[in-house]
């Protein structure tokens, strides 16, 4: 089974994870009915977790959120994005799992039911991980077809990943030791500072259908959301990194309004950019979308989005509250005279 993003409005492909992800997809589907999520496959906490470690799956809770936020705003929509998001709590096995990440898991090994006959094409395990990634496709579909989804969610790799990374300041007495962390939920929390991020294995296996919807996009959104274990890791397989290159889409990056405690703490808006070019040296970039209200300085990131071969706009993205959370209304307006420029 196959979905196929139709109807108005420009390509666009979502490449992140997590609440950063979900607010850029509710912005995004705003201005478009044809809109790819590309979700990381690396957490290794939580609900997500202990699926992966029981059933050899792909961690399913980025993709379960991302599903969730292209939920229709009607009372079908709505009501299934809350269904999904909805985390049993008790003093059984089922506590702290999200219905919907079970409901994945579960057309996951349904699908694999049906297919365990011989693996058609040739013998190996690039057959196996081919078909491997084929249910895990199918199964997101599937999911999206009940849900009403406006838009398609694909994951990035066809084998779920670990996130390895180098952090210095771990020991207080030789501050200046840097460590290898291993692990998302380590990652994400880490009391160091994060130097740089890598991925195992080191050479993954793409999602076909994702590197083929970058390569048709018209526009590939990068940001918000967890800077390291979440954005920058797409950058990290290969053909993804190759189809990001190459693309003729606007490419548009989206700051975090602010630092996230734990991997970019202490890290300035501009401190973004410069640890993207390092783990993509060659990548050009033609929008970096940020909020003035949270930029102390202007001259620096102006600097390092024309680095990067950006343009720099600035706008009104965060809630009114004054909260570092981004308004999915504000940051469609923002997007749409992006994508049509």
């Amino acid at each position: 089974m196959t979905t196929e993003t139709t109807g108005a409005g420009p390509k666009v492909v979502a490449l992140g994870g997590g609440h950063g992800l979900s607010a850029s997809l509710s912005a995004l589907r705003q201005v478009t009915e044809r809109l790819t999520a590309v979700v990381t496959v690396a957490d290794d906490g939580g609900s997500s977790g202990r699926l992966r470690s029981e059933f050899g799956v792909l961690p399913p809770g980025d993709l379960r959120q991302a599903l969730a936020a292209l939920c229709g705003d009607d009372e079908w929509g709505r009501t299934w994005a809350e269904v999904l998001q909805h985390r049993f709590a008790s003093d059984g096995e089922l506590s702290g799992h999200a219905v919907g990440n079970l409901l994945i898991v579960a057309l996951w090994e349904r699908l694999a039911q049906r297919s365990s006959g011989p693996v058609p094409g040739p013998p190996g395990a690039a057959a196996a991980t081919a078909a491997t990634a084929d249910r895990h496709v199918a199964g997101l579909d599937w999911v999206g077809r009940l849900l009403g989804a406006r838009g398609r969610v694909l994951p990035m790799c066809a084998v779920p990943l670990r996130i390895t990374a180098q952090v210095e300041g771990l020991d207080p007495a030789n501050p200046a030791l840097v460590e290898t962390v291993r692990g998302q939920s380590e990652v994400a929390s880490t009391p160091g500072r994060v130097r740089s991020v890598a991925l195992e294995p080191p050479d993954p296996p793409a999602c076909p259908e994702a590197v083929a919807a970058v390569r048709e996009a018209d526009g590939v959104v990068l940001g918000p959301g967890s800077w390291f274990t979440s954005v920058l890791v797409h950058l990290l397989v290969p053909e993804l990194a190759a189809a990001l290159h190459e693309t003729k889409a606007r490419r548009i990056l989206t700051l975090n309004l602010a630092p996230q405690a734990g991997e970019t703490r202490g890290f300035s808006p501009e401190r973004h950019l410069e640890v993207l070019a390092a783990h993509a040296p060659d990548l050009r970039v033609d929008v970096v979308v940020a909020d003035d209200a949270f930029v102390a300085d202007h001259p620096a990131l102006v600097d390092a989005a024309t680095k990067l071969g950006a343009e720099l706009v600035m706008a009104d993205v965060a809630w009114a509250d004054g909260s570092p959370k981004h308004d999915p209304q504000r940051l469609a307006r923002v997007y749409a005279k992006v994508l049509s420029a």
